[in-house]
């Protein structure tokens, strides 16, 4: 599912090293919101973090200068071999048909950001969404999810309903499991392999920085077994 580039930026995956951004992406550290209840709800932005035109971020989960890179892969021996599908998000995905609304779903994108939980879990949201407010919660549900792995789509039309994100990059923080979760890169920017092969280009992706994904460059959500603080 093709999304508009962000102009002129670019993130580039370092043959087990760090990301080297580029073109002034904007880098700022946000929290996930819970309700009483525990559920993620919302984002928070915390704050916007100074940097150049260019900057290398973290990859291993070792810098000692968080969460830019400080050449700790090397000392660690970092092992970033990148392990993920290239297919487009389309041909990973399953499509579940809801009333007027379908579900598009690629599980091995998971970042374990948990706003897909609530009354009783957008994949059950999806079958009943012609009852009041069920196809709108199924809609920001799919919306908060800041890996992209949902995608929710018109049923007739397939047009895909995606939030307006700024071209950022998030440095996502989880205060409720007191972890710090993925690099969420927002708005379109290319990220290119290290053997110089674009992914496919889309509105929601997280990267990896706690060193430990099984889906590289993605987050699969490793961050959360290795409580990593990345602060």
């Amino acid at each position: 599912m093709m999304f508009e580039s962000a102009q002129g930026m670019k993130i580039v995956v370092r043959t087990n090293g760090p990301y080297i951004v580029s073109g002034g992406v904007p880098l700022a550290r946000g929290e996930i919101v819970v309700n009483d209840a525990g559920e993620s709800v919302a984002w928070r932005e915390i704050e916007r973090v100074p940097t150049g035109e260019t900057y290398a971020l973290c990859r291993c989960g070792k810098s000692g200068n968080k969460p830019l890179c400080d050449g700790s892969h090397f000392a660690d021996g970092f092992d970033g071999t990148e392990t993920a599908e290239r297919a487009p998000y389309t041909e990973q995905a399953s499509c579940t048909n809801g009333p007027g609304l379908k579900l598009l779903d690629a599980r091995q994108l998971c970042a374990e950001a948990r706003f897909c939980d609530r009354a009783g879990g957008l994949w059950n949201l999806i079958n009943r969404c012609d009852e009041p407010g069920v196809s709108d919660l199924a809609d920001e549900e799919a919306a908060l999810c800041p890996s992209g792995r949902y995608v929710t789509c018109d049923a007739v039309t397939g047009e895909p309903h995606e939030p307006a994100l700024e071209p950022s990059i998030w440095l996502i923080e989880d205060p409720s499991l007191g972890v710090s979760g993925a690099l969420w890169v927002r708005g379109g920017i290319p990220i290119v392999s290290e053997d110089g092969t674009p992914y496919e280009v889309r509105n929601r992706v997280t990267l990896c920085r706690c060193g430990e994904s099984k889906n590289k460059p993605f987050c699969d959500g490793s961050h959360i077994a290795a409580v990593f603080d990345g602060r």
